[in-house]
């Protein structure tokens, strides 16, 4: 049978939706108002009746006369069943939803590019590393874990780090969090851990929170838990941006090079803008002031193109390594220290496009850790290993139909070809009668369809007795598995002062909301095995007698302090990607701001303008507009502030409080504040104090945006 004619390379593409895509198409309309004063836009008259994507249509393409009113028997009488119109559009509304996902509901997506910066092909077969300046398509989903997808950007939570990578030999889909390390060790727990975290069964309540009964009943009976606690009791949990935010691929994964050889690989992605987190106080104001601060923040980012970056990073390690050090590296609650094993970057990710549409690319984008390529390869992690089966089977659930690869953000860019057939929402128009194989039609005539490739094809890794026994069929953990608490301590232990003040404090907050003292008591005796000024500090915050300290699988040991869990110490002095709000008022210095405004956009930051009143103001010079009115536009919003203000109105704000408690959330939080003569009234109204990051407006550009941490014990008391 000879192949039929096609204008494409695949007759999948001649699909008729490839060239329709609904929403596009400007006619020109004009407003008319009907019988009962209702507005209808239509077609103005004249108009080229034959351009059809400018015509409403429903779903099979028949044209609407009116989209305003249900066909009724009569203009008082009921609505008619055989109103096709009515049925379709309320049938289609009634199921735009779909099941959002069990864990990482809420996400915000961006498009952007990968390249590989340092080829490595002596390290790995893998296509987009063979050459530097290979390059490829991305997608990326950041998330928050337990909440639902209408909850809060700002809670205390890990955060979802999910990239695709749509390669030239396939998509790759690196699903990671910005921790590097996870909850439990083996995925049979995972169902146990997501009911802890959810919000409790009998009540619904709290929404995407940790710090309820359950969850700490669940953590304090899993030693295992107790170094992810330390990093999700930092403020690696309250990120100030996703841009800012490192992503890790959390599991020990396998290079393998074209030789066969394998050596195991960590992923990381290192933001080029820096660290930078909130202070806990900040967060639960920004959920009241802007519940979706962080997803707002990447999308006018990327709107100005102020494009966030990351490097790949990745430690390489092989088996004789692995079998030397104290923890086993197949344990996803473990890290390997950057100062052992150093982090080479290989390429360098940047986000430069916007979802088109939220739900179609960003709700329905499906990531699977099996999506690999050849020279990526599984280990035995068993929490990576049942991660393999989850995913494949959640996205049947959420998006209906085993074709879901068919959607358009998941499918890949290169091409796919194979014998599966039919299925609910079926979209591709396979041709022919080959659908298995092997199959002689090609002997006939016919399209016999493809083949494998053992040459280019993926191939695991062959390699299962890395100090293992395949042999053996064992429901056990291996011994290293049992030391829960050397990489906690060594975690905490490598935090500055104050980081470790705010994981104390955390702990205090969280464990305050737990009901059951038995619960709270067990949680501090298992701290004592990571610092004993940690349990006792937690113990205080709570009045707590200091419990026994739990018993130790396997004893901790002092591991050497590693900056790099730090963000403190790895906060980047720089304006670039930070926002700076100035407050000014009636009489402000138009050239004094202006100049402000000017040194910030110079360095790279972003000024953000806020006034009583939002309209064009009259100030020394003429008239400005603010960005922002001062009652919603909260010090919390922005990374540093400024105030440019004449005497008479910096007293009148005195009297607000809205403007006070701008510059007391400002110097809570441990900002910069850069202030002119006129606004001292104003802060001693805020009590605030001079320091370091209180300076006078012409200081700021030598101030910047960072925070000045060694205010903070005069602020607010820390555990």
């Amino acid at each position: 049978m000879p192949k039929p004619d096609s204008s494409h390379d695949s007759p999948s593409l001649d699909n008729a939706l490839r060239s329709v895509t609904p929403g596009q198409g400007q006619p020109p309309f004009e407003d008319n108002i009907g019988n009962a004063g209702e507005t209808h836009q239509d077609i103005a008259k004249g108009a080229d009746h034959g351009d059809g994507a400018a015509h409403l249509t429903d779903n099979f393409g028949h044209r609407l006369a009116d989209n305003q009113n249900s066909l009724r028997a009569g203009e008082r009488g009921p609505t008619l069943l055989e109103d096709f119109f009515l049925r379709e559009k309320i049938f289609h509304f009634d199921h735009e939803r779909i099941p959002e996902r069990i864990v990482h509901a809420r996400g915000s997506g961006a498009h952007g590019v990968f390249q590989c910066t340092k080829a490595i092909p002596e390290l790995t077969k893998a296509s987009i590393f063979r050459k530097e300046g290979n390059s490829c398509p991305v997608f990326v989903r950041f998330s928050t874990v337990a909440g639902g997808a209408g909850s809060i950007d700002t809670p205390r939570d890990v955060r979802g780090f999910a990239v695709k990578l749509y390669t030239d030999s396939g998509n790759w889909d690196l699903v990671g969090n910005n921790i590097p390390v996870f909850f439990i060790q083996d995925a049979i727990k995972f169902p146990d851990l997501v009911h802890a975290v959810k919000m409790e069964a009998d009540r619904g309540y709290p929404q995407a929170a940790t710090a309820h009964t359950t969850f700490w009943d669940f953590i304090g009976l899993m030693p295992e838990s107790m170094h992810m606690i330390m990093w999700a009791m930092s403020d690696r949990t309250i990120p100030r941006s996703f841009r800012m935010m490192e992503g890790f691929g959390v599991h020990s994964f396998r290079f393998v090079n074209a030789k066969g050889e394998g050596r195991f690989v960590k992923f990381h992605w290192k933001p080029v803008l820096g660290l930078e987190s909130t202070s806990w106080d900040e967060a639960v104001k920004i959920a009241g002031a802007d519940p979706d601060f962080l997803r707002r923040d990447l999308f006018e980012a990327i709107a100005a193109g102020n494009y966030p970056q990351w490097d790949l990073g990745v430690q390489i390690f092989d088996e004789q390594w692995a079998a030397q050090q104290p923890y086993d590296v197949l344990d996803a609650t473990k890290i390997v220290p950057e100062d052992d094993i150093p982090v080479q970057i290989i390429g360098r990710m940047t986000l430069n496009r916007n979802v088109d549409n939220f739900f179609a690319e960003t709700e329905q984008v499906a990531f699977l850790p099996s999506n690999v390529i050849p020279g990526i390869d599984f280990t035995n992690d068993p929490l990576l290993q049942g991660r393999l089966f989850s995913y494949l089977d959640t996205q049947k659930s959420r998006l209906g139909t085993t074709n879901f690869h068919q959607i358009p953000i998941n499918a890949p860019k290169c091409p796919f070809h194979n014998f599966q057939r039919d299925g609910m929402m079926q979209t591709l128009v396979p041709t022919g009668r080959a659908n298995y194989e092997p199959n002689s039609l090609a002997e006939a005539g016919e399209e016999a369809g493809p083949r494998a490739c053992p040459e280019t094809g993926f191939t695991s890794f062959t390699a299962n007795d890395e100090r293992n026994d395949p042999s053996q069929k064992l429901r056990v953990r291996a011994e290293l598995f049992a030391d829960h608490y050397s990489q906690a301590r060594l975690f905490y232990r490598s935090q500055t002062e104050s980081e470790q003040a705010h994981i104390a404090s955390a702990l205090v907050f969280e464990l305050s909301k737990v009901e059951l003292e038995h619960v709270r008591a067990r949680v501090v005796s298992r701290l004592r095995n990571i610092d004993e000024d940690l349990a006792t500090r937690v113990a205080d915050g709570l009045a707590l007698d200091l419990p026994e300290k739990a018993p130790a699988a396997k004893e901790p040991i002092d591991m050497k302090p590693s900056d790099a869990l730090s963000i403190q110490k790895n906060v980047k002095p720089i304006m670039t990607g930070r926002k700076v709000g100035i407050l000014f008022a009636e009489g402000s210095d138009k050239a004094a701001i202006d100049r402000l405004k000017g040194e910030i956009e110079k360095a790279g930051g972003t000024p953000f303008l806020v006034a009583p009143k939002v309209g064009g103001i009259k100030v020394k010079g003429g008239t400005l507009k603010a960005d922002g009115q001062l009652a919603g536009s909260p010090s919390v919003l922005f990374d540093a502030v400024a105030s440019i203000l004449m005497p008479d109105q910096a007293e009148k704000l005195a009297k607000d409080g809205a403007a006070v408690q701008w510059f007391m959330d400002a110097y809570a939080h441990c900002k910069t504040i850069a202030h002119c003569e006129g606004t001292k009234i104003l802060l001693d109204k805020a009590h605030v104090e001079p320091d370091e990051g209180v300076v006078p407006i012409e200081e700021f550009a030598s101030v910047g945006t960072r925070r000045h941490w060694a205010r903070e014990p005069k602020v607010r008391d820390l555990a």
